[in-house]
């Protein structure tokens, strides 16, 4: 029998029991850090490149063009020229035109014509990218200067 100053052997039972408390805590915690990181995008910024694509009078009002290498639609209305992102913001898959908008075909995030997210997991909208024209007249995508939504332009 131990005496009063002795410390008592913790017993097999209570450091079963101690120890799945311990496991447990640490897997609530481990859960509340990855749902804590859930809303954040998962896309890594690109870095910022600017390419030319071509001349206003190529491009005139109520038409559109996708360029596929640089993942940008460039849409012309009578308020000017408009260059959109086409990369989704929720894990950077390239959408889809549709006749409502954009549609991700690999997790199902739909955006408006404008790039609002409509529906799905994305956490933003699609990112309008800064337009400007060069000396040379022909028009500059900034791919890596994002510019407010409704931006356009004007030629």
């Amino acid at each position: 029998m131990p005496g009063r100053l002795e410390e008592e052997a913790l017993p097999r039972r209570d450091f079963l029991g101690l120890a799945g408390l311990w496991a447990a805590a640490v897997a609530v915690v481990g859960s509340i850090a990855g749902m804590m990181r859930l809303p954040m995008p998962s896309v890594l910024p690109e870095g910022g490149h600017r390419f030319r694509v071509g001349r206003p009078e190529e491009l005139p009002a109520g038409t559109e063009q996708v360029l596929p290498e640089q993942k940008v639609l460039l849409s012309s209305t009578p308020e000017g020229i408009a260059a959109i992102s086409l990369v989704c913001t929720h894990l950077g898959c390239i959408v889809a035109r549709t006749e409502n908008g954009f549609a991700c075909p690999c997790h199902g995030s739909v955006f408006a014509n404008d790039g609002r997210v409509i529906g799905g997991p994305a956490p933003s909208g699609l990112k309008w990218l800064e337009v400007s024209q060069a000396i040379d007249g022909r028009l500059v995508v900034n791919g890596g200067r994002q510019v407010e939504s409704g931006s356009y332009f004007k030629v």
